[in-house]
C-alpha cells in the first residue's frame, strides 16, 4: 500500500514540475513583456492563472495515475493512452518558453493547436478505461479552449515587429 501511495503522489505531482519550471524561468517576462501586449477584455487576470493551473495539473496528474493503475502499470496497453498524455504534457510545458521566453506568438499558437489535438486524443483514449479519469480532464479541455482562443487573439492583435521597422 505504501508503494501505491508513492505512485499516486508521483503521478499527481508530475504535471506541476514542468508548470512550475515554466513559470520560474519566464516569471520576469510576464510583468515586463506580457503586460504590454494587447489582450481581449475577456482575458483572465494574471492572479487566476496559478490557481487554475494548480487545480488543472492536480486533476490531470491524478487522472493519469488512475489510467496507469487500471492498465496495470507500464504495460503494452498503456503505451497509447499514456503516450498521448505524455506528449500533450510536453507540449503544455513547451508553451510558456515559446510564448514568454522566445516571445514567439506564432510558435506558441502552433504548439497549443497541437496540444489541443493531443489532449482531445488523450481523453478519447481514456474514455473506455476510466470514466473518472476522463471527467477529471474535462476542466483542462475547457481551460485549453479558452487559452487557445486567447493565444489566437493575442497573436492576431500583436503583429510581429520586423527588424528595423519602428512604429
Amino acid at each position: 500500500q505504501g508503494r501505491m501511495w508513492a505512485y499516486t503522489v508521483g503521478f499527481t505531482v508530475l504535471p506541476h514540475v514542468g508548470g512550475f519550471l515554466g513559470w520560474f524561468i519566464n516569471r520576469k517576462e510576464i510583468p515586463i513583456w506580457y503586460e504590454k501586449l494587447k489582450k481581449p477584455s475577456w482575458c483572465p487576470s494574471r492572479k487566476i492563472f496559478p490557481v487554475a493551473w494548480t487545480v488543472l495539473y492536480t486533476g490531470m496528474g491524478y487522472a493519469s495515475y488512475l489510467i496507469w493503475n487500471d492498465l496495470g502499470g507500464c504495460s503494452s496497453k498503456a503505451i497509447i493512452p499514456l503516450g498521448l498524455y505524455g506528449a500533450q504534457l510536453a507540449l503544455n510545458w513547451a508553451w510558456p518558453p515559446l510564448f514568454f521566453g522566445a516571445r514567439n506568438l506564432k510558435m506558441a499558437l502552433i504548439d497549443i493547436l497541437c496540444l489541443d489535438t493531443l489532449a482531445i486524443g488523450t481523453v478519447c483514449s481514456w474514455y473506455r478505461i476510466n470514466k473518472v479519469a476522463t471527467l477529471l480532464m474535462v476542466p483542462y479541455l475547457g481551460w485549453l479552449a479558452m487559452a487557445t482562443c486567447l493565444t489566437i487573439r493575442i497573436w492576431k492583435d500583436n503583429p510581429e515587429q520586423k527588424p528595423g521597422k519602428s512604429e
